[in-house]
């Protein structure tokens, strides 16, 4: 049995690289998104006022639920939370 090495969970997982390279980026988002709302020490309530959504839809981003979530919709809601987002592009390893 041979052991494969990836650079990312998401490299290992997901059927295509362009399907990683999305997921790891809206992983990253989620990722600072609930960090903002831990730190910040609301309510989910005052969460979802703040990012302009729903208090479900703070809630499916707390618990991680990824497959929910587009780049554009955790661009606007990092915005909304204060939050200055930048991609970086590079060739390929």
């Amino acid at each position: 049995m041979s052991k494969q090495r990836f650079a990312s969970v998401w490299d290992a997982i997901e059927d295509t690289p362009e399907e990683a390279e999305n997921m790891k980026l809206r992983s990253a988002l989620m990722t600072a998104l609930r960090e903002r709302i831990a730190r910040s020490g609301m309510s989910q309530a005052q969460a979802a006022q703040m990012l302009g959504v729903t208090q479900p839809r703070v809630s499916d981003l707390v618990r991680g639920k990824i497959n929910l979530f587009g780049l554009d919709a955790l661009v606007n809601m990092a915005a909304a939370a204060g939050l200055h987002v930048e991609v970086r592009v590079m060739e390929s390893a």
